[in-house]
C-alpha cells in the first residue's frame, strides 16, 4: 500500500490550463473519490496520477517516491476503466493473466494470482467463458481481477460503473466497498454521480473547474458544505436555494428577508463579517422542510407530486425562484395524499437552515448537527 501526495500539481493544454496547482494528500489505504460535474477535471487529475497524462507543474509522490518522470508502468499502480477494455478472443482467465505473462512472471504464480481474485470477485465458475459471454457487471469484474492480479500499491477507477444498469450499479457499489474491505489498499475513484461518492468513500474530493472546493468525510461535506457549489452538488436530491438579504444579526442567529416574497426566515448561523443589507442565500435540504410549524413559514401551493411509496416528493412554485422549491416528506401518516394545488404552509427549522454569503461562501453554522437531521 501506499499514500498519494500532489503539491501544486497543473495541467495544460498549450494556453488552455486544466487543473490549477492541486494540494492533496492521499492516505496509505484510504478509499478516495473524485467528485464532480462533467469538465472539472476529475478523470484528468486521475489519469495525471497514472502517468497516462504528463503534469506541467507541481510535485505528485506515491509511497513517498517523486513518480513526475516515472512511466505508468513503474509507479506501483493499477486502473480500470469505465470501457471494460477485455480482449474478446481470450477466455477471463488469459485476459487477467495476460499481464503477468507479459511480465514473464512464472506459470504457478499466475495461475495462483488469477484463481485468488477470481475468488474475491466471485467469478470463479467463469474462467472459461469468453467476454461475450457474460455481462456487464461480470466484464467489469474481470476488468476489476486483471488489475488485483498485479498486486498494485494503489487502485485507480475511472467511472467504472457508467455503463451499468441502476440495479447492478447499486449492487457493483457494494462490491467495490467489499473489495476495499478484503485488500485495505488506498484506492482513487472518479465518478460524477455523487451517491456512489457518499456511499463508496472514507474521504470525498469536490472538483470544479479543474480546483478542489472542498475535501471531507461524505457526513461532514452533507452537513457543512464550505460553499453554495459544494451544498448544491452534495445530497440528493439537491439544496434548496432562495435569494435575499440579512435583515437583522443578532447573537446566535441571523434573519434573512427573501426576495420576492419579503418573508423574513430566521438561521442559525453566525454571520462572521456580513453586514445588514448584503445579499446572502438561503439553503434548506428537501428533507429538513416540515409540513406546518411555529415560525419560518412559507405559504406555497403545490405543482406536482411525485410519490414513491415510502417517499413522497412536493414540488412547489415561490415567488422569485426559477426553479419550485423540492420538499420530501415521509410517505406515510397522510403525506402521501399530496395533491396539485393544494395548498401549504412550509416550516423551515432555523437549525436546518444555510446561510451563504454574496461570493457563495457559507456563514457558519451554530446549530448542533443532529438537530438539522
Amino acid at each position: 500500500m501506499a499514500d498519494v501526495r500532489l503539491t501544486g500539481v497543473q495541467k495544460a493544454y498549450g494556453d488552455t490550463r486544466i487543473l490549477h496547482g492541486i494540494d492533496l494528500e492521499i492516505r496509505d489505504g484510504e478509499f478516495m473519490v473524485f467528485v464532480g460535474p462533467s469538465g472539472c477535471g476529475k478523470s484528468t487529475l486521475l489519469r495525471s496520477i497514472a502517468g497516462l497524462e504528463e503534469i506541467t507543474g507541481g510535485e505528485l509522490t506515491i509511497g513517498g517516491r517523486v513518480v513526475n518522470d516515472v512511466p505508468p508502468a513503474e509507479r506501483g499502480i493499477a486502473m480500470v476503466f469505465q470501457s471494460y477494455a477485455l480482449y474478446p478472443h481470450m477466455n477471463l482467465f488469459d485476459n487477467m493473466a495476460f499481464g503477468l505473462k507479459l511480465a514473464k512472471v512464472p506459470k504457478a504464480e499466475i495461475e495462483t494470482a488469477v484463481r485468488e481474485a477470481a475468488k474475491i470477485l466471485h467469478i470463479e465458475h467463469l474462467l472459461d467463458r469468453k467476454p461475450k459471454d457474460l455481462s456487464g457487471g461480470q466484464r467489469q469484474r474481470v476488468a476489476i481481477g486483471r488489475a488485483i492480479v498485479r498486486k498494485p500499491n494503489v487502485f485507480l477507477f475511472d467511472e467504472p460503473l457508467s455503463n451499468l444498469d441502476a440495479a447492478l450499479r447499486v449492487r457493483m457499489r457494494y462490491e467495490f466497498a467489499k473489495l476495499h474491505e478484503d485488500l485495505k489498499t488506498t484506492m482513487i475513484y472518479v465518478t460524477h454521480d455523487q451517491v456512489e461518492a457518499m456511499t463508496l468513500a472514507d474521504r470525498i474530493v469536490v472538483l470544479s473547474a479543474g480546483q478542489v472546493e472542498q475535501v471531507g468525510s461524505p457526513l461532514e461535506l452533507y452537513e457543512h458544505p464550505r460553499n453554495l457549489f459544494v451544498a448544491g452538488f452534495i445530497g440528493s436530491p439537491k439544496m434548496n436555494f432562495i435569494a435575499g438579504e440579512l435583515a437583522a444579526i443578532e447573537a446566535g442567529h441571523v434573519a434573512v428577508k427573501l426576495a420576492g416574497s419579503g418573508v423574513v426566515l430566521r438561521a442559525l448561523v453566525d454571520a462572521g463579517a456580513a453586514a445588514v443589507g448584503d445579499p446572502v442565500t438561503v439553503g434548506v435540504r428537501p428533507e429538513h422542510v416540515r409540513l406546518g410549524g411555529m415560525g419560518n413559514i412559507l405559504q406555497c401551493k403545490v405543482a406536482f407530486v411525485e410519490s414513491l411509496g415510502g417517499l413522497t416528493f412536493a414540488y412547489c412554485p415561490y415567488p422569485g425562484l426559477d426553479e419550485p422549491l423540492t420538499c420530501q416528506f415521509e410517505g406515510r401518516n397522510g403525506v402521501d395524499r399530496l395533491r396539485s394545488g393544494q395548498a401549504l404552509e412550509l416550516h423551515l427549522p432555523a437549525e436546518a437552515l444555510y446561510v451563504f454569503d454574496a461570493n457563495g461562501r457559507a456563514l457558519r453554522r451554530l446549530a448542533a448537527p443532529e438537530l438539522a437531521s
